[in-house]
């Protein structure tokens, strides 16, 4: 247990889970470095191949920058992993989901917008209401809202900072569930465990494929390019080790090398 986040690992899958409810899970610079840290640790650990990040309670996931530490006249470092030490980590392959269990604003909602799977509970809403106390969303929401949902639902998140109820955020394409309140975690579990059952450097390739298509200017150009993780996943043993699984009729051994 750190000072502002809670890490449990159960098998391959580690659990983060911020724990500042008495300010609805609102992230400031010494609670980033903690998790930045958690992050990295979690990228170096081979035995761990699926993280989820959530809130702790049921009214936030975060509310995102701690607006009164910084009312107090505190200098805001960020680490250069970005918010939550997850916006700005671009080079991750191994997935990341989001179990958001309440209100996820500001950074909150740029910490899910920078996971590859989201799921909320129905109570739960997210929103960038930087605009709304002077603020803007540099923690990747500007950069990601536009490129993640429809350009008309994301100028009208961006534009009015209003609250968008999870429904409506799952029809937008920001959510991949939702479910009753309390049950977002155990969803985000359900997902892990489908993404356990594959081999988890053809999970990582598949991610690092998958975003780095989108920097190429035609999808020729995209497909003729070389991806490391490809070649790593197709020189593994697991690449062996499936084919000969479904042959044998039995659940694949996979070792992620």
């Amino acid at each position: 247990m750190g000072e502002f986040c809670r890490v449990e690992r159960e098998g391959q899958l580690t659990i983060v889970t911020i724990a500042r409810p008495q300010v609805m899970n609102a992230l400031h610079p010494p609670a980033c470095a903690e998790m930045s840290q958690v992050f990295d640790d979690f990228e170096a650990d081979s035995e761990q191949w699926v993280a989820i990040l959530t809130g702790e309670g049921d009214r936030a996931f975060s509310a995102g920058n701690d607006l009164k530490y910084q009312a107090q006249g505190n200098r805001l470092v960020w680490p250069a992993s970005g918010f939550g030490g997850i916006t700005n980590r671009f080079q991750m392959e191994k997935p990341v989901i989001a179990a958001v269990n309440g209100l996820a604003l500001g950074g909150g909602c740029e910490m899910v917008l920078a996971c590859d799977l989201a799921v909320a509970a129905e109570t739960a809403s997210l929103g960038l209401p930087e605009p709304r106390v002077g603020q803007l969303a540099l923690g990747g929401g500007l950069h990601r809202i536009p490129r993640q949902i429809p350009s008309k639902h994301a100028m009208g998140m961006l534009l009015t900072g209003r609250h968008v109820p999870a429904r409506e955020a799952l029809a937008m394409g920001l959510l991949n569930e939702v479910v009753p309140e309390g049950q977002a975690l155990e969803s985000a579990r359900r997902w892990a465990e489908m993404i356990l059952e594959c081999a988890p450097l053809s999970v990582r390739a598949s991610k690092r494929v998958a975003l780095d298509t989108l920097s190429h200017p035609t999808l020729e150009a995209a497909n003729e390019a070389s991806y490391d993780a490809v070649h790593a996943a197709l020189k593994s043993g697991d690449f062996i080790e499936g084919p000969r699984a479904f042959a044998e009729k039995r659940k694949p051994r996979w070792q992620g090398q």
